[in-house]
């Protein structure tokens, strides 16, 4: 079968097994090139990582860093759909067997875990991998995205949702694939969709992973856990970062603060990162056209970074430095979104988005770029791949 891709509603239904896998490997280049034998020179490096959320976006760049940069031990977690020989599986399964075949080449220690990271079960799980090991962790990446969460002690499913407070929101957004502008609108959230948004993508989840692990001993002393955040310009900021999952995000950071008052042998921290095109930031209204823009001018002024250029800079340069600090925010927060909120790239995106229309969109911002990164995620337009080729089966790669 040749394989197209099918994209309905900012989201892409299928995937392309050679491609994610020749994606993985791209990055995994990149990596061996930036995370050179002197950026690690003097200083600490990561040796035995867990990623949560480790197939796709900032999660799968964490722990190629950690493993291909830094040559640690990784076990990852995800959920994901396998491929069948008839049936598509999800992009990050392929990203995980793609990152396996290839820690398994080069000797590195590689266990991918697939099933719930918000359970319990999954939870003991990877301790039971870790004893088998005798491996205590220094660096776990908190990197889940999900629209539901069960909580383990309810058995409650709660649903998170992308709503601002107080009154509806109304903002510009465009269709990457025809360059229509389209004005939406998001009502204001209740009290009881703000508070199971928090349930789903606050930091409940990240406290229990921690409790548990140190619970077990598996926790090296001086631990490095960090979750990942976003907070973005003004103009996203109503429907994001002041909305529903803002506020999500908030009790994220204050988590952070209460796992290094808890557990004072090791450090917790948030990053917030760059937006970029991820599975996850797809389906936001207004992120297409301000990322499609703000592609523009970082390309322009040539600091523009992918996921992996992104978390490459955040090993090398915040995590493990030759210094060995870590530099943070007056919140304890790590910023690598520096480049992105520099006061001229605002101004600029500010200034482009006042002008795009749907007649210009397609010359005047990067949607080219954006379209590109969409598709790449799911394994589409990746350079050296011959997307007329015959796929004969989904269940590998």
């Amino acid at each position: 079968m040749i394989i197209k891709p099918m994209v309905r509603s900012n989201i892409c239904l299928n995937a392309h097994p050679q491609g994610c896998k020749k994606g993985v490997e791209d990055q995994i280049e990149y990596t061996k090139k930036r995370i050179t034998a002197d950026v690690k020179d003097g200083a600490k490096a990561p040796k035995n990582v867990l990623v949560l959320g480790c197939s796709n976006g900032y999660g799968l760049a964490s722990r190629i860093t950690a493993a291909f940069g830094y040559g640690a031990a990784t076990i990852g977690v995800s959920f994901e759909k396998a491929g069948s020989e008839t049936k598509y599986g999800t992009p990050g399964w392929y990203n995980n067997l793609a990152f396996d075949e290839a820690a398994k080449r080069e000797g590195l220690y590689s266990i991918t875990i697939d099933g719930d990271a918000f359970s319990d079960e999954i939870k003991a799980q990877v301790i039971e991998e870790a004893k088998k090991k005798g491996i205590k962790f220094d660096l776990i990446v908190y990197s889940l995205a999900s629209p539901v969460r069960t909580d383990p002690d309810t058995g409650i499913m709660h649903k998170s949702v992308l709503k601002p407070f107080g009154k509806t929101f109304t903002g510009k957004t465009v269709d990457p694939f025809t360059g229509e502008l389209k004005e939406i609108s998001a009502e204001p959230a209740n009290d009881e969709e703000a508070a199971a948004t928090v349930k789903v993508m606050g930091g409940e989840d990240w406290e229990r992973w921690i409790k548990q692990l140190s619970k077990e001993g598996l926790l090296e002393e001086g631990c490095i856990t960090l979750a990942y955040s976003y907070i973005g310009p003004e103009a996203t900021q109503a429907l994001y970062r002041k909305g529903t999952i803002g506020k999500a995000k908030e009790h994220l950071e204050a988590t952070a603060h209460c796992l290094n008052k808890e557990n004072p042998s090791i450090r917790a921290f948030v990053s917030v990162n760059k937006g970029l095109v991820t599975r996850a930031s797809a389906v936001i209204p207004v992120i297409p056209l301000y990322l499609a823009s703000l592609f523009k001018v970082m390309k322009e002024k040539g600091n523009h970074e992918g996921c992996i250029e992104q978390i490459t800079r955040l090993y090398a340069e915040r995590l493990y430095r030759k210094d060995g600090t870590i530099p943070v925010d007056e919140e304890n927060r790590i910023r690598i979104d520096d480049w992105e909120l520099e006061e001229d790239v605002q101004k600029a995106v500010s200034d482009l988005m006042e002008k795009v229309t749907s007649e210009n969109a397609e010359s005047l911002t990067d949607l080219a770029g954006y379209r590109h990164d969409f598709l790449a995620s799911n394994g589409f337009d990746v350079e050296g791949i011959n997307y007329e080729a015959e796929v004969e089966r989904f269940d590998r790669i």
